[in-house]
């Protein structure tokens, strides 16, 4: 046994997804400070990564890094040899790496990244997980009620393709079920202080505005704790949290 997994012991195996920033940091950070092990995965930037995990010890937490791009088939079947490797499992896989508004995207990125991905770290990571095991998909409330509010222009490939990505994982719902392990989507309103809203306000400043005179953003250490409490409890298979946007869920009929 290895100095990792014999830290790890005991603990929840956790991997968030695009978290060396943002969100996905303060959710690997709350996951640690909970007790569990957290496996901080980031695709170029492995120094914030390591911040986030070298944070996590410091507060007396356990956590690794691991690099992948989730996008790439190769990258994600190297991820998913290195967990087998040093936990042989997987209690807890949030699904929180997402794009499709980088300068120079492939036409189909915003697809491939938000749907495909998505789909495949699940499969892949599917034989690590046993009864129990929980799967967290992030999303907004724009993705989330794509098709029945209207979304800005520069946001429709993110949110049609976040939205095809819940699709397809509400889709394996009844063979996840088969292993016990739950599914729960996570959707929040724009999340004050992320790089989506930062985009955002300098492209369609409007937009932000407009959320913003519906009231405050939620903060990302607010949704943060939302996607950890997900894991935790009993849940139905498929059960939606909803962090902030009141007024965009009555209009949508969520409320």
């Amino acid at each position: 046994m290895t100095v990792e997994s014999e830290n790890a012991a005991g603990r929840r195996i956790v991997l968030v997804t695009g978290a060396s920033r943002g969100i996905g940091a303060e959710t690997a950070r709350l996951f640690g400070a909970g007790g569990d092990h957290v496996i901080v995965n980031y695709r170029e930037k492995i120094k914030r990564a390591q911040a986030v995990a070298d944070a996590i010890l410091a507060d007396g937490g356990s956590a690794s890094v691991a690099g992948a791009d989730i996008a790439d088939p190769d990258s994600v079947r190297t991820l998913v040899a290195g967990i087998v490797e040093r936990f042989g499992r997987l209690d807890v896989l949030v699904l929180n790496a997402s794009g499709g508004l980088e300068l120079g995207a492939a036409p189909g990125y915003a697809m491939a990244l938000n749907r495909d991905a998505q789909v495949r770290l699940v499969r892949m990571f599917l034989p690590l997980m046993a009864s129990g095991s929980r799967i967290v998909f992030v999303t907004s409330h724009q993705a989330h009620f794509h098709g029945r509010k209207p979304v800005p222009a520069d946001y429709e490939p993110i949110a049609a393709s976040k939205r095809a990505g819940e699709n397809s994982l509400r889709a394996m719902i009844p063979e996840l079920a088969e292993l016990g392990v739950t599914l729960t989507v996570v959707s929040g309103d724009m999340i004050d202080g992320t790089i989506i809203v930062r985009l955002a306000e300098r492209r369609d400043p409007d937009a932000v505005a407009a959320r913003r005179d519906n009231g405050r953003l939620p903060t990302i250490a607010e949704f943060a704790a939302a996607v950890v409490g997900s894991t935790e409890g009993a849940t139905e298979s498929g059960h939606t949290i909803y962090v902030g946007g009141q007024d965009y869920l009555a209009e949508a009929g969520a409320v």
